[in-house]
């Protein structure tokens, strides 16, 4: 069960954290990795431990708010694996990004939120929908959070509509190709683990089941969407978020 030797997959923002968690899942459970982040090296670590572990992985850098550099990179990455069977949409943090409340944002603060969130998803899928719909079989997840789909008074406004912009776009690319045995699924996440000591131990109090999320987590759900066990699964959004249903 849930059995991915012979599929080759994609992460975005796989070099760290999240990402690299589902990238190291996905191998796991037998399947090809490309492993993308905009800093090569982070990419270039994963793919090698992946591959101390037996797996199969190779480093694939590229900026995913550009077009021509996702169709370029994917094409690399498919000359060294295979064609893409999933995809998983898990950039999604500019670098450098804070808390600023809209009123004192300048519209040039909103373009690496939208672009990284909402055109880096439509330019991944763009790449490989196509020859998924060709081969009658793919999976995408994007990875989205709580706050694409409820306001937070944090100061995300605009990471919030890149997220909510992205969601929506899956359920109808979802009914698009559902008769291609294409699926496309979103997971929202809540509050992730990002540091140790007393914040985290803070922000876990807030969460029902009594902590935060880890990168393990996410992978075994993707795995999942990713499988043949979830064909009858599309257009979905699965919060991920230990019971914390305003994350």
């Amino acid at each position: 069960m849930f059995d991915l030797s012979g599929r080759v997959g994609l992460v975005t923002g796989g070099g760290q954290n999240v990402g690299a968690g589902i990238a190291r899942s996905l191998a796991a459970q037998g399947a090809a990795v490309a492993i993308n982040d905009l800093v090569e090296e982070r990419a270039r670590v994963v793919a090698e431990e992946i591959a101390a572990q037996g797996g199969k992985a190779v480093a694939a850098a590229f900026d995913v708010s550009s077009g021509a550099a996702v169709a370029e990179g994917i094409a690399v990455a498919e000359q060294a694996l295979g064609p893409i069977d999933i995809l998983v949409n898990n950039a999604g943090v500019p670098p450098g990004m804070g808390l600023t409340p809209f009123r004192e944002q300048d519209p040039d603060d909103w373009t690496p939120f939208i672009d990284l969130n909402l055109y880096g998803v439509l330019h991944c899928c763009k790449a490989v929908i196509d020859g998924m719909c060709e081969r009658g079989f793919g999976r995408i997840v994007t990875i989205s959070s709580g706050a694409g789909q409820v306001g937070i008074p944090l100061g995300i406004s605009t990471y919030g509509a890149g997220k909510g912009g992205a969601l929506s776009f899956m359920r109808h690319l979802a009914m698009e190709v559902a008769g291609q045995g294409v699926t496309a699924n979103s997971l929202a996440l809540g509050l992730m683990a990002s540091g140790t000591g007393d914040d985290t131990a803070a922000i876990a109090k807030t969460v029902p089941v009594g902590r935060v999320g880890f990168p393990e987590d996410i992978g075994a759900a993707v795995v999942y969407l990713a499988s043949n066990e979830a064909a009858w699964v599309t257009g979905q959004t699965i919060g991920i978020n230990g019971g914390n249903l305003t994350s």
